[in-house]
């Protein structure tokens, strides 16, 4: 389990690093090292309390052994000097195995600091652990917090979500099993753990087998080296873990396996992607490919499980439609399983659902199995606290029901047939889309959508009178304007008809939905609250319906003949209205503090004032999309909040629709936008990428920690300063000449990390509010279950 205490630490060697590696990525491989290096020694040292002898800290490396680098007799440079010459000789010693070798192949500390050395060495020491899971549970919280690991698509997952899928997937001991994704080899482990606990014993010639017949592979080679660890102290005396890209590599294509699990990662790597031709859908999309990847490199009768995005489910591009259109009508898919929101926090909010693909079993059925979870019995909010109600094992026993072939009736599960799921030629997953409620238990009525209302046209405005006014001009996504006249009464429900076709809008006052919008109209008013109808449409999603292959619509009849509306007596509505309202404040209350958060904090007169070029240079690399393919992270101007600093919208765009050149930037950079109509577009980047030549690329020189002159950038004063320098009468702008000269303090970079703190430790406030946010929006979504008996 990942403790606060492993964060504490995991921080403070950042910040003692951060002085002399101000490169994150050079932090995480010093960090990993170093844990490592450990590790090994206290395996030494159990080894023997038990009295067996050392495996690894023996020989020429005996004196190297961490523990011994805290001889009180030596000096600090003493025990920098041992640290250092320990790293290199660990690639060096030919008694250790190959894989502990390949890890510190290359390795060295890349400054001479003693007292640096040694207070990391000292911090490092603080951790105590005796099992790999431990130290992979700290090496991935190390990529979670700079950043790496969100950036590249891969997210930690839960140990409970990991045995569930291995369980649904059932691997025997005879066969291959293989993750094109390794991470940390966390699916690799829970197989084989799942053959062990099956089988109780296995012969010696059983487990040389097994072993064998796990491997993996993984892009990132500190993910890689923690995987190989990780197997080799659970008896895997050669671990098949190799370093390369599953998606470019052709070499990696071709052979098959019995059992392939997965969470792949849900970005295109950095840098890109460029596929080879032997892939069936043709995509550049890392999570499109890796399903293929995965369905085309199983045996006859090969079983998988993947964890997938939510865009795999649902999206409308070609792409999506041809792979899913591929899983049903080769016979891959055998079962979807839509997981809560939740499920990756605190890395990320990222909707997720399962795939199990059986290609013996989904050739043998003309349905398809779809389960919706809820509640997997934790919180949805960062801090995932245990909560009653889980209900992964009765999923789980709908699914083993269903590889035998039988239904297990469960208010979870409903099986729909291949022809449905293709006939409007989107093959759409979401289980929403075919939702049965008639399986719903209720202790209220359940009627028919257009007994309990109907979704009216709305209306095109008239050329003649179209101008500004009091009331809410309606669109399909909000308001889009004002207009001095208004069409129905407020308060009002507006529905999507056209564009964000489904979406539902809730509307106080009297307004003017246009002709892509429907609103409501209720059948018996004086027996159904306005408030509590908008409540229940929100939760039924009418957005899974929605069709069309250009722009997306919504046929009102398709809702009429697919949803269905509880209706409790109007006092009980008004009183699920009331209690939501009240969630709903709390809600807004943090969404005000979130939405308001500028980071901020009081510099020091005495600090000498320096142009703004002693702290950070102009970076002028360019690429040119005629000699780039593949996936990118693109910003433009309109993906950045003015004067907060945060990213809104979809950054990643494909590069075929990027047309000029653009300037690049990395992680830990700070992009400044040069267009200065009273904005300050400011963005410190998370990931690496290609961004508007309407931005500047700020790249920070060696102690500017960008963290916190990022906050005076964005200062309210040194906004002022910009403006004086403007340019142009149409579109005034400002350059680097002129923002290289304006002046910042030049911050020691010891109080530079104790502001870093500061803002940390607001940050943390802020995503508490954030979290509050979540946990609200549950309790609404819960609440209004509760009206299904759910």
């Amino acid at each position: 389990m990942l403790t606060s205490e492993v964060k504490t630490r995991i921080n403070a060697c950042r910040d003692i690093l951060v002085g002399k590696l101000p490169d994150p990525k050079s932090q995480v491989l010093q960090i990993t090292n170093a844990l490592i290096y450990k590790f090994m020694d206290d395996q030494d040292r159990t080894a023997e309390k038990l009295g067996g002898k050392p495996s690894f800290f023996k020989g020429e490396l005996k004196d190297y052994a961490w523990h011994r680098l805290f001889d009180s007799k030596l000096s600090n440079q003493e025990k920098a000097d041992k640290y250092i010459e320990g790293i290199e000789k660990l690639s060096q010693a030919k008694h250790l195995p190959e894989l502990f070798r390949d890890i510190f192949k290359e390795a060295y500390v890349p400054f001479r600091a003693a007292g640096t050395i040694v207070l990391f060495i000292d911090e490092i020491n603080k951790f105590n652990y005796h099992h790999s899971e431990e130290l992979g549970n700290a090496y991935e919280y190390l990529l979670s917090i700079m950043g790496s690991q969100g950036d590249a698509g891969q997210f930690r997952t839960p140990r409970h979500i990991i045995e569930f899928l291995v369980d649904a997937v059932d691997p025997q001991k005879g066969e291959t099993i293989y993750d094109p994704a390794a991470g940390t080899a966390g699916f690799l482990i829970a197989a084989y753990k799942h053959i062990i606990e099956e089988n109780k014993k296995l012969s010696p010639t059983d487990n040389k087998k097994l072993s064998e017949n796990i491997s993996g592979i993984d892009i990132d080679p500190g993910m890689a080296k923690v995987a190989r660890v990780n197997l080799y102290l659970h008896g895997f005396a050669t671990p098949h873990i190799d370093e390369g890209d599953t998606l470019s590599d052709e070499n990696l294509w071709g052979k098959k396996f019995d059992v392939i699990l997965a969470n792949p990662p849900f970005m295109s790597p950095k840098g890109g992607i460029q596929p080879h031709k032997k892939f069936n859908v043709k995509a550049t999309r890392s999570e499109v490919l890796f399903v293929d990847y995965i369905a085309e490199h199983l045996k006859l009768k090969g079983r998988a499980g993947i964890i997938v995005p939510e865009g795999i489910i649902f999206q409308a591009g070609n792409v999506y439609k041809e792979l899913r259109k591929m899983l049903i009508e080769e016979d891959y898919l055998h079962t979807v399983i839509s997981l809560p929101a939740g499920v990756f926090q605190p890395y990320s909010g990222v909707k997720t659902s399962i795939l199990i693909l059986d290609r013996e079993r989904a050739k043998s059925s003309d349905e398809i199995l779809f389960i919706k979870i809820e509640n997997d019995g934790f919180t949805i909010g960062a801090q995932r606290t245990e909560r009653a109600g889980d209900e992964m094992p009765k999923a789980l026993e709908v699914v083993s029901k269903w590889r035998e072939g039988k239904k297990l009736k469960s208010p979870l599960a409903s099986w729909v047939s291949k022809k449905e799921v293709a006939e409007s030629g989107e093959y759409n997953l979401s289980s929403e889309r075919y939702r049965f409620f008639e399986d719903k238990v209720t202790i209220w009525p359940v009627l028919k959508f257009d007994e309990v209302c109907t979704l009216e046209y709305g209306s095109s405005l008239p050329a003649s009178v179209r101008t500004d006014g009091p009331y809410p001009v309606m669109g399909s996504n909000g308001i889009s304007g004002y207009h001095d006249k208004y069409l129905i009464d407020g308060p009002a429900i507006i529905v999507g008809r056209k564009g964000s076709a489904g979406e539902v809008t809730w509307v106080e006052e009297n307004c003017f939905p246009i002709d892509t919008t429907y609103f409501v109209k209720l059948k018996k008013p004086e027996k159904t609250s306005l408030k509590y109808l908008y409540r229940i449409l929100k939760y039924l999603d009418l957005t899974s319906i929605r069709n069309g292959a250009g722009v997306p619509g919504l046929n009102r009849n398709d809702v009429y003949s697919k949803f269905k509306i509880p209706l409790p007596p109007i006092e009980v509505q008004e009183e699920i209205v009331s209690e939501l309202d009240r969630y709903q404040k709390i809600i807004d209350g943090s969404r005000q503090v979130v939405e308001n958060y500028k980071p901020s904090f009081k510099t020091d007169p005495r600090w000498k004032q320096k142009p703004l070029s002693e702290f950070f240079e102009l970076s002028k690399s360019h690429v040119d999309p005629l000699k780039q393919k593949g996936d990118v992270n693109y910003i433009g101007l309109e993906n950045i909040e003015s004067q907060t600093g945060r990213i809104v919208g979809e950054i990643s765009s494909l590069y075929s629709d990027i047309k000029s050149t653009k300037n690049t930037f990395k992680e830990g950079d700070i992009l400044f936008g040069k267009l200065r109509p009273n904005l300050n577009k400011v963005w410190l980047a998370n990931c690496e990428g290609v961004c508007s030549t309407d931005i500047l690329v700020l790249k920070p020189k060696e102690n500017t920690i960008p963290e916190v002159y990022i906050s005076l950038i964005l200062s309210d004063s040194f906004n002022q300063k910009v403006l004086t320098g403007l340019r142009g009468a149409q579109l005034p702008r400002t350059n680097y000449e002129h923002l290289s000269s304006l002046c910042l303090p030049d911050i020691p970079v010891d109080e530079q990390i104790k502001l870093k703190e500061l803002l940390v430790e607001e940050s943390v406030f802020i995503k508490s509010s954030r979290n509050l946010i979540s946990i609200f929006e549950q309790k609404i979504q819960d609440k209004v279950a509760e009206v299904w008996g759910e």
